[in-house]
């Protein structure tokens, strides 16, 4: 039984976090979910009109909502891939005995380590810059142009940004997972005569599944959520065509002055990325139990 001494000294140095978890995240979600009720452009001088679950059926109806919609969801499912391969690749080849692993750990994870508009304004000169002069000098103009001009690309140059931001971070979750895999059973493994992939899809990633759980999270979150690479790198543009929800919901409230639409599209914006993340934690959950 835990005495009352350490009940004491577990409030005591429980009681801050929960006020600040309290203070930062309970409120203003409770406070969101009252302003999703009603009416109101933002001025304090004007009123608050409540108008039920008008918000919430005006939202359905807005073309630019769906957009923004289907432009994070895209964007979510090639970053999902892209930073998880990549932050794979990288772990499988600083743990494979290189000399300048170390070096290269470090290299690869520096990218997460750069704020997200600092970052988006790094690559802005790149694909702006960099990628006209390469077009220019090598005649690839095709491949090396000012990604960020043109509809059909731009997005798959947030997906670059984030990627590289984000793979370093993914990397260190799976070598700490690697570095938990017996040795004994990898060399059990090759005596037997498993090769490297079937050593790799028959042990190794079966073993990372925690590993997994936690950098699809992660991932998953951080892209449905992303707002300041999408703010410095392309603001929405060109056309809306990287608008996320993040972004549209800013744009409601701040830009037009909808506190309870935006508010409704925060709502479902929470409600959305409550799901998705906790479907995919509870399906990779599964596969470490069966493992």
């Amino acid at each position: 039984m835990r005495s009352n001494k350490d009940k004491l000294w577990y409030a005591l140095f429980t009681m801050p976090l929960f006020i600040i978890f309290t203070t930062v995240v309970i409120i203003p979600f409770i406070i969101g979910v009252y302003y999703s009720f009603i009416s109101w452009n933002g001025i304090p001088a004007d009123p608050k009109v409540f108008v039920g679950f008008d918000n919430y059926i005006r939202i359905f109806h807005d073309e630019r909502f769906y957009s923004s919609a289907w432009h994070t969801i895209k964007f979510t499912i090639l970053a999902l891939i892209s930073v998880n391969v990549f932050g794979l690749l990288f772990s499988l080849l600083v743990t494979s005995g290189l000399r300048t692993s170390n070096l290269a750990r470090t290299l690869f994870f520096m990218p997460n380590l750069i704020g997200g508009l600092i970052l988006g304004y790094i690559w802005k000169f790149i694909f702006t810059d960099i990628f006209k002069f390469l077009g220019n000098n090598t005649g690839l103009d095709h491949l090396f142009f000012n990604w960020l001009i043109n509809p059909e690309f731009a997005l798959y140059a947030m997906v670059i940004v984030f990627t590289w931001q984000m793979a370093g971070y993914t990397m260190i979750i799976y070598i700490a997972g690697i570095q938990g895999i017996s040795d004994e059973t990898l060399e059990a493994a090759k005596v037997d005569g498993a090769n490297m992939w079937q050593r790799l899809t028959k042990i190794v990633f079966p073993l990372l599944m925690p590993s997994f759980t936690i950098c699809f999270f992660m991932t998953l979150s951080g892209a449905f959520k992303i707002y300041d690479v999408n703010l410095s790198l392309t603001n929405g543009g060109p056309v809306n065509s990287t608008e996320m929800f993040a972004m549209n919901i800013f744009n409601e409230i701040f830009g037009y002055g909808r506190y309870g639409v935006g508010q409704a599209k925060a709502i479902v914006f929470f409600l959305v990325v409550a799901v998705v993340t906790l479907t995919q934690v509870i399906i990779t959950k599964k596969k470490e139990v069966q493992m």
